[in-house]
């Protein structure tokens, strides 16, 4: 390649030679290149619709500047012959040439291209070029694509680092001003200077799948040399002189090559920007005021990982999309062995282990490499975990950059743990130097581990890689002497693993065993060696779905297999106790003013089936106790569309009016439905309840209502959501001895590609029978009547004042406050809004809503909305309706409306859908 770069119009100009050899025992009709810097070319382009599913707005709502794109001016063949090439709208970032004749087995051919690269801003995947007028590439050229199983390899560009090249040597000249600097893991052959203001560098490297440049002002990157192997870095690093930093890097480079094996080419650079791109989740996620890791440690980790990555990256030969299983079971595992040789002691935490007043939390007192299994813990007791061994692109977030890596990792370390002698090592290395040689598969690597093995380990690649099958062993039929054990195990999962057996006395091990459980009779007997507990999987060795129910106690007399444990706030789930949290609380509404109180729960970070809640106050202002409680169960199913049911019951207990208090009693149980593809936004839920409310009588409530009532209600939602589109269908019915009721709803959201939103909504209900005489049970206009108090209303029974403006965008939707203002019969209403600018908005509703023994009436209203954090904190200024120009009228300031939320769960889902 020829490559001059133009920093004023963010583009490099290429001249490119490629001579294609057919190693394959297939004759070619065509040669695929990937181009995926044309990924960023529009908004509708597979990486497009990935930031829109992952709800990252910033590539959308980007201008045309920062976007890249490639233009190609000429391909020919030998002789100079135009050769004809296609780029289809659904793989913009894939090129397919034509070649004039089939190209033979052992043959070559060969190829010449010209064209101009557009390189987009750094800001979408910190590739790119950057504010301080450097560049970044990464994926910025033409390249042949893997050739494997008869066919190219075509994958699109959806920023998870996947690109299948194939095979490579290269030799660059790229022609740059003088006042920058280039850095790249080629070598360096010579440099040219043209004339004063620009020179040309030449490079090189063989047998590679891809390279990045770094083209910066002043160059950030420093040279190690290890041996034979240059180390060219810019990872940052708080106080560490050079000397320190050259021992870090010896130390880890030296390990990954003893361990692994030597790295091939004689340079390799580890970016601060790869680092960023895939940081070590756990280490980074602390406020840096806190430090708990010194900085000598932190950098050596966030070294090792990125080094570790980069490394694997260049020599595995493998399909990076189809078996990135296999990069990242390496990469964990090696990482556990080498904070085991390094770091034995080092702690989750860091230095917060040594304060006292943590020692009760079981998150400090995890080891580094504990940390692994919760993380992919965290999404099998969601149900969200997904086979190891499934393509990269059909990860959702959280497990392509984090759960799974993690597992992977852990699983690597299982199968050492069980089969032990370094086998696990030793097929590493094996497999390591066959992609010297050779393109290789996952199926390379459980050849290798499988002859290797003494024992048989189907079960660890059918089970434990190609499944999403979960290990949950528990302890049966136990009895026991002086002198040994006997027990059986009950596989509550009917999946196989082998399993280790503890026996513990006074919290130190007295013995260790692995048995396989291939039968459901199977009774073991072991030796006790003074044993006063028996533990499954003591050490977490095994990826176990849960670690709470692997313990009995083998005393005469034992109240409970694990003792009770309280700890304040939240804490990791503990499997050595039974963990009761509690934190004070502070609950407002106008009647009770502000709630003191205390809650008491079960709930650790990871989910269990079985839930409690309870969380009594004090109202400051009635002096008198208000609660709330909930318990729930959960039964999640594996294999199925439907893939959770939650069974719950919950209480409340506060004012609903100065002198008066209701108590809501809720019976509930929820369905919910997914797609097959866990990647899929599409969501289902089936929600039956029965609701019960006991109401005092007030006089401040002047309505003739039963105080006492109770409701069936059933709702069905239908949703789909990304950060392009959002629809939600929602439909509900309700019966109770004075009423029947049906309504739906439909939503839809679209942000145009002006960088414009679109809201509409449509609700309609209506009455099947009404038996009531007054308004309590009514579709309501402006606001809900919420007589199943499901809302956050601070001053429910307000009619006026500064509590009654408070919206919830509920049944009518409306922001004016008209009249009628109810309907017992049916209502209809359509309400939209459009972005003008930023988060203000202009809005508008009509509506037809009809009573017993009235006209239907119509209805609209319109104004401006503040959308400063959504379902937040929003603001609404009527500006024209039925009442006329609101904007002009008398006491304006009480006709705005108010969304605000204090949950801090519906601020977090704002962050937390991108990577569920």
């Amino acid at each position: 390649m020829e490559v001059a770069v133009n920093f004023e119009l963010k583009t490099l100009n290429i001249q490119q030679d490629i001579t294609f050899y057919n190693d394959s025992n297939d004759s070619l009709k065509t040669i695929v290149l990937n181009d995926w810097n044309n990924a960023y070319s529009g908004k509708n382009t597979p990486l497009a619709k990935r930031f829109s599913d992952e709800f990252y707005k910033g590539f959308h709502l980007a201008n045309e500047k920062e976007r890249g794109n490639t233009t190609i001016l000429n391909v020919s063949g030998e002789g100079n012959t135009t050769l004809e090439w296609e780029r289809t709208e659904q793989n913009p970032d894939i090129i397919t040439i034509q070649l004039n004749q089939k190209l033979l087995p052992k043959q070559k051919v060969a190829l010449h291209l010209n064209y101009i690269v557009k390189i987009p801003s750094d800001k979408f995947t910190r590739y790119g070029y950057t504010a301080s007028g450097g560049m970044i590439l990464k994926n910025w050229f033409l390249s042949p694509a893997r050739f494997d199983n008869h066919q190219f390899v075509k994958y699109n560009n959806l920023n998870i680092d996947d690109s299948a090249n194939a095979i490579t040597d290269y030799d660059v000249e790229i022609k740059i001003p003088n006042l920058y600097s280039i850095t790249t893991d080629l070598n360096l052959v010579s440099k040219q200077e043209i004339n004063d203001s620009f020179a040309s560098y030449f490079f090189s490297g063989k047998n590679r799948t891809d390279f990045s440049l770094f083209i910066e002002k002043q160059n950030s990157f420093k040279s190690y040399e290890n041996n034979s192997l240059e180390v060219v870095t810019n990872m940052k690093s708080k106080k560490l002189s050079e000397i320190q930093k050259a021992i870090i890097i010896n130390r880890a480079v030296s390990f990954v090559s003893a361990f692994i094996g030597k790295y091939p080419h004689e340079k390799i650079t580890v970016s601060q920007i790869d680092y960023e791109r895939n940081q070590f989740y756990g280490l980074n996620q602390l406020p840096s005021f806190i430090s708990p890791f010194s900085d000598e440690f932190v950098f050596e980790i966030t070294f090792f990982k990125t080094y570790l990555n980069t490394y694997l990256r260049n020599t595995l030969r493998l399909d990076p999309r189809k078996d990135n299983w296999l990069y990242d079971g390496i990469q964990i595992y090696t990482m556990m062995k080498y904070m085991e040789e390094n770091h034995l002691n080092q702690k989750m935490l860091g230095s917060l282990s040594d304060l006292k007043i943590l020692k009760s939390y079981n998150i400090v007192n995890l080891t580094f490499n504990e940390q692994y299994s919760y993380y992919y813990m965290l999404m099998a007791r969601k149900n969200l975990d997904q086979p190891l061994g499934n393509p990269k692109n059909s990860l959702i977030k959280f497990n392509e950059q984090i759960a799974s890596k993690y597992r992977a990792g852990l699983s690597f370390s299982y199968l050492d743990n069980y089969l032990n002698h370094d086998i696990v090592n030793k097929s590493i290395q094996e497999f390591y130097d066959l992609n010297q040689n050779s393109q290789t598969t996952r199926f390379d690597f459980e050849k290798i581990v499988t002859q290797n093995s003494p024992n048989n380990i189907d079960w660890f690649f059918s089970t434990i890689i190609n499944s999403r099958d979960l290990i949950d062993y528990k302890f049966s039929n136990v009895s026991r002497n002086k002198d040994s054990i006997q027990f059986s195990l009950k596989n509550k999962t009917g999946h196989y693993a082998p399993i280790p057996i503890y026996g513990i006395q006074k919290n130190q091990v007295v013995f260790k065993q692995w048995i396989e459980p291939k039968t459901k009779d199977s009774i073991y007997t072991l030796e006790r060696k003074n044993a006063d507990k028996i533990v499954l999987n003591y050490e977490n060795e095994v990826p176990e779905y849960n670690l709470r129910n692997n313990w009995k106690s083998l005393k005469n007399l034992a109240i409970t297999d694990r003792p009770i444990k309280f700890n304040f706030a939240k804490d990791l789930e503990d499997p050595y106790y039974n963990q009761i949290l509690y934190i004070p609380t502070l609950t407002y509404n106008l009647y009770d003013g502000f709630s003191p109180g205390i809650r008491f729960h079960n709930k650790t970070i990871l989910d269990k089936p079985f839930n409690f809640d309870i969380n009594p106050s004090y109202s400051l202002n009635a002096r008198t106790i208000s609660s709330s409680s909930a318990f729930s169960f959960i039964q999640n199913f594996r294999n199925s569309r439907l893939y959770n049911v939650k069974y719950s019951i919950s209480e409340n207990y506060f004012h609903y009016a100065p002198d008066a208090t209701y108590l809501k009693l809720n019976t509930m149980i929820q369905l919910r439905i997914r797609e097959n593809d866990f990647r899929d936004n599409h969501r289902q839920l089936i929600m039956l309840r029965h609701v019960g409310v006991n109401r005092e009588k007030s006089a401040f409530i002047t309505d003739n209502s039963q105080p006492n009532y109770s409701i069936f209600n059933a709702r069905y939602y239908n949703t789909k959501s990304e950060m392009i589109d959002h629809f939600n269908f929602m439909t509900d019915v309700q019966f109770s001895g004075s009423f029947g009721k049906i309504a739906a709803e439909t939503e839809f959201r679209h942000l145009f590609e002006n960088n414009h939103q679109l809201n509409l909504r449509v609700y309609a209900g209506s009455f099947l029978y009404n038996k009531t005489n007054s308004d309590y049970y009514s579709f309501g206009l402006d606001r809900p009547k919420d007589y199943l108090f499901d809302y956050n209303l601070f001053g429910r029974s307000e009619t006026t004042g500064f509590y009654s403006q408070q919206f919830v965008m509920a049944e009518g939707g409306f922001k004016s406050k008209l009249q009628p203002a109810y309907a017992n019969q049916w209502m209809a209403t359509f309400n939209a809004s459009y972005s003008i600018w930023n988060w203000i908005e202009a809005y508008g509703d009509v509506g037809f809503l009809k009573s017993k023994s009235q006209k239907e009436s119509f209805v609209y209203d319109s104004g401006i909305r503040l959308n400063l954090v959504p379902d937040y904190f929003e603001l609404y200024f009527p500006v024209y309706s039925n009442n006329g120009w609101e904007i002009s009228q008398n006491k304006y300031n009480e006709k705005i409306r108010f969304v605000v939320t204090f949950s801090p769960k519906t601020l977090v889902n704002l962050f937390t859908r991108k990577w569920f």
